[in-house]
């Protein structure tokens, strides 16, 4: 058995309007979340990971530059009924957050096996559906990015500058 490396990406995807996309889990109806996704191996590169898993989860081709590294991380208990999946012993993973805006609402086309629905929420609805509350967290900093040449979104030093804030 090839088990799971215990870090992972937690990507939110928005548009300039903050418009958020929400998947809602197979295993666990009800589990809305952004994109996430473990590292196929511990070498592999952290916008691949999210370059990969958002092409999986939603059908969206997008270039490893277009994923913003937000540089927060996460470490976070494992849920029990997941750990089987980690090398026996391991109980935390290592969540890297990344933003990916996108121009406009595009329908996502799902791997059935991990999600059922899709849904775009403004950011505020997006943080409250959320199951997760490092997902939610990460949603919510969407109110404080500043303006960018797209209107409301992130800007600064590349995309980013001083953000995320101290």
């Amino acid at each position: 058995m090839t088990f799971k490396v215990p870090e992972s990406i937690l990507v939110v995807i928005y548009t300039p309007e903050l418009q958020t996309l929400l998947l809602e889990r197979a295993d666990h109806p009800g589990f809305w979340q952004s994109v996430t996704g473990s590292l196929a191996r511990p070498d592999e590169p952290l916008r691949a990971t999210c370059a990969r898993e958002v092409e999986e989860e939603t059908g969206l081709r997008a270039a490893t530059d277009d994923f913003d590294d937000w540089q927060i991380e996460h470490e976070y208990p494992i849920f029990p009924q997941w750990r089987s999946r980690y090398a026996p012993g391991v109980t935390h993973n290592r969540e890297h957050v990344f933003g990916l805006r996108v121009a406009e609402v595009f329908a996502a086309k799902l791997a059935p096996r991990e999600h059922t629905r899709s849904r775009w929420l403004p950011w505020s609805e997006a943080a409250d559906a959320c199951f997760s509350w490092t997902n939610a967290k990460a949603i919510r900093l969407l109110q404080r990015l500043p303006l960018s040449p797209w209107g409301e979104g992130v800007g600064g030093e590349g995309p980013f500058g001083s953000f995320p804030p101290n």
